[in-house]
């Protein structure tokens, strides 16, 4: 394998890792629902993808045929989540998330109970 080509697939897994980072820490930070469901659905899809295509890249290189579970994952992966995505958010709609007040947060919640005691 040319260390052009390694190149090449270790910058599409750092921009996999990146990508799958980004879609986690905009799950845990993120406000509202809608947003919350906005990070991982499509940078985490994004991420994986890279991971995947990384492999099938390196699997291609090396002259050996890529595994039937790595065109799998991609092909489960790229059905599933928009289809998850999608679902939840109806079910949010259906609910009215969005005209719902914010729940308090956790930390301002506990120094409040902290300072009345």
């Amino acid at each position: 394998m040319s260390w052009v080509f390694a190149i090449l697939l270790v910058l599409l897994l750092a921009a996999g890792c990146f990508f799958i980072v980004l879609g986690s820490l905009g799950l845990v930070k993120l406000s509202e629902f809608f947003k919350r469901l906005h990070a991982p659905t499509k940078a985490s899809t994004l991420g994986v993808g890279c991971v995947l295509a990384a492999s099938l890249g390196y699997h291609a290189l090396n002259g050996t045929d890529p595994q039937p579970r790595e065109l799998l994952i991609t092909a489960f992966l790229f059905i599933t989540a928009p289809i998850s995505a999608h679902l939840m958010a109806k079910a949010a709609l259906s609910l009215h998330m969005a005209e719902r007040p914010p729940q308090p947060d956790t930390d301002a919640a506990n120094d409040t109970s902290r300072e009345a005691s």
